[in-house]
């Protein structure tokens, strides 16, 4: 490549910008673009472009055929502080570098474009510039921009020089074939851009994939340059099927994913109608370590238009499937003049739809499938999908029919059909438990009742088991109801098994507790829900217990709600204190160490565990001070 530097030469003619320019110029410099590195994306998509259009013309004019190994080339000189891009494309005459570049939004890839209205779709170029001001990104980090150019089949070359400050100078230069070399004089602040670590950084994540290879010239510890081509070059997603291997994709995915595993799903299709896009996208075979942890519940597909990369924060399917990885590339998405931010556009909704429903219906796919590898996938993952439920009105039904669940049917998983299957004939509602964790849930006072008389109860132990119940309601006209709030549900079915002792005489013994407890709890009753425990906290009028506990630990304010305190009547330590207040002696010290227990078994935390230790140590040596 060969350049000049005399903006101040005899030969070089000054002109103005248009006024669009001169207006513009500042913005893009400091509002645009939020990341400075974007100025090279936008670089080698231009090169890319006019290395395409090239192709394209020589299909009806060989004479502008390209080389033999066309590529992009990016030299850094620290020395000159200068950053050099150089293509093998179609070129600019001295009259079309004054109409693309300084004129704004004068793209010359807008204006090929559309000259390609009736081209065969398999001769098209693949142009990703659609508004000509990616090229002015440049100035975010040169004080100083040159162009270089010769149009292919022609034997003069034009140099294009501005300082981005209004005006430019233009003249002719020397280029010894067809191309573009575009010579950044690097600002002060931005010569982190002259190291060859972090051009190939920028490189690999926006233009990794683009179809033209990307040479960088990098400097070896001898001082000796080298060539490397540092952009992967294929995108995986635009071949057949047939023509890529299970280790092709799952190197891809653990390219993507930056993961170690091995997918557990690979989807791979091309969609055509009225948006056409490609997507190749992996469900996990293991969750990532720090999962749970990240900040962001959004979804990381990457979004790419004709190869680059423009973005992983498209929120191409919904946050309850932001495990899912990989690629989407589209020809059809119209973008805002900075590539950084997504227009509100119709297209790109009916992409996230398609997406979306397609990923979908692979899930209900593999759970029809079943089998260990599906148990697999929702162990690592089914606490996400869970969310669906709660947040997705369109596929909240969708979610309910794969969904798994732990219950007291057996130690597996369980589908609410399986569990519908299962019911009592006159059984209407599908019981469930919300709990901190399975082990706890399993061994919950709440399910003596429901074991006693047959009925299965789901055992939710996940943070968004509390809320999506309530939000999903129904299952095939089964209601969801919390065991915790269906104390008057146990009475319509009868005991498979003799319940153990005669019931204590609760008349005074209830009175005597709700004197003792006062405004503690909201009430104190007798319940058939027992069997073996004594005594458990319930709710009444609000949102269970184990709601209550995850909205505090979430940092949410809560109302005081006291609890029912419910008793078994057949227990041996409820008929004791009846007897005891049929003698006429008190229980006031009995009422507080029974709440103080019932708040145990529930998980919940003592107002005073020193005292509840003290009096329970007294109950136990038989010192009870009536």
């Amino acid at each position: 490549m060969s350049g000049t530097d005399s903006a101040n030469t005899p030969q070089m003619e000054q002109h103005s910008f248009s006024a669009e320019v001169g207006q513009l110029l500042d913005l893009v410099v400091n509002s645009l673009y939020s990341d400075r590195e974007i100025f090279l994306r936008e670089l080698v998509a231009n090169a890319a472009d006019a290395i395409d259009k090239r192709r394209f013309e020589a299909l009806t004019t060989p004479a502008l055929a390209l080389p033999e190994n066309p590529s992009i080339r990016i030299v850094p000189d620290k020395k000159t502080k200068t950053l050099t891009l150089s293509d093998d494309g179609l070129g600019m005459s001295r009259e079309e570098l004054v109409e693309n570049l300084g004129t704004i939004a004068r793209s010359g890839t807008r204006a090929f474009g559309e000259k390609l209205t009736h081209a065969k779709p398999e001769e098209r170029p693949s142009l990703i510039g659609q508004f000509g001001v990616g090229f002015y990104s440049a100035f975010m980090v040169a004080d100083r921009v040159e162009v270089i150019s010769r149009k292919a089949g022609t034997d003069t070359a034009a140099s294009w020089v501005s300082e981005g400050k209004g005006a430019y100078a233009l003249g002719s230069a020397q280029r010894d074939h067809a191309g573009t070399d575009i010579i950044l004089y690097m600002k002060d602040d931005a010569t982190e851009f002259l190291d060859s670590w972090r051009l190939r950084s920028i490189i690999r994540k926006w233009a990794d994939h683009i179809s033209w290879p990307v040479i960088l010239r990098e400097e070896k510890e001898d001082g000796e340059s080298e060539d490397q081509t540092v952009n992967e070059g294929t995108a995986l997603w635009k071949r057949p099927k047939s023509d890529i291997t299970p280790e092709q994709y799952k190197e891809f995915y653990q390219h993507v994913a930056r993961a170690f595993d091995e997918p557990y799903t690979t989807l791979h299709w091309h969609a055509e109608g009225t948006t056409e896009f490609t997507a190749l996208l992996f469900f996990p075979g293991a969750r990532p370590m720090d999962f749970m942890e990240q900040s962001s519940r959004e979804s990381r597909i990457h979004l790419h238009v004709k190869r680059m990369f423009i973005t992983d924060e498209a929120h191409l399917v919904p946050n309850w499937l932001r495990f899912v990885q990989g690629v989407v590339d589209t020809d059809d998405l119209p973008l805002n003049v900075s590539r950084e931010m997504l227009q509100s556009t119709p297209v790109l909704a009916r992409i996230r739809k398609a997406v979306t429903r397609r990923v979908v219906t692979e899930l209900k796919n593999r759970a029809q499938a079943g089998g260990d590898e599906f148990i697999s996938f929702w162990e690592n993952f089914g606490l996400v999908v869970k969310e669906g439920l709660w947040e997705d009105s369109e596929h909240r039904q969708e979610i309910a029919e794969f969904a798994r669940f732990r219950s007291t049917h057996d130690d597996g998983f369980t589908t609410l059909d399986d569990y519908i299957s299962r019911m009592k004939p006159e059984q209407e509602t599908i019981y469930y438990l919300v709990g901190d964790n399975l082990e706890a849930l399993k061994a919950s006072a709440q399910l003596e009742g429901f074991r006693a008389r047959g009925l299965e109860v789901l055992l939710l132990s996940d943070a968004v088991d509390s809320f999506w119940p309530d939000r999903l309601h129904s299952y095939k006209d089964k209601i969801f109801r919390s065991v915790a709030q269906a104390h008057g549900d146990l009475e319509k079915f009868a005991a498979e098994s003799e319940e153990q002792g005669e019931p204590a005489e609760m008349d005074k013994l209830i009175p005597a507790l709700k004197d003792a407890l006062g405004e503690a709890v909201k009430d104190v009753r007798s319940t058939v829900r027992l069997t073996g425990s004594a005594v458990v906290l319930t709710t009444e009028g609000g949102p269970d217990l184990a709601i209550q506990r995850l909205m505090r630990r979430s940092g949410q304010e809560l109302p005081a709600t006291p609890p029912v305190l419910e008793l078994n009547p057949r227990h041996p330590l409820i008929r004791a204190l009846a007897d005891r207040v049929e003698k006429g002696e008190g229980v006031s010290e009995h009422a507080r160490i029974l709440l103080d227990l019932a708040r145990v078994q529930e998980g919940e935390p003592l107002p005073d565990p020193s005292g509840f230790a003290r009096s329970l140590a007294v109950l136990l040596a038989g010192k009870v001070d009536a």
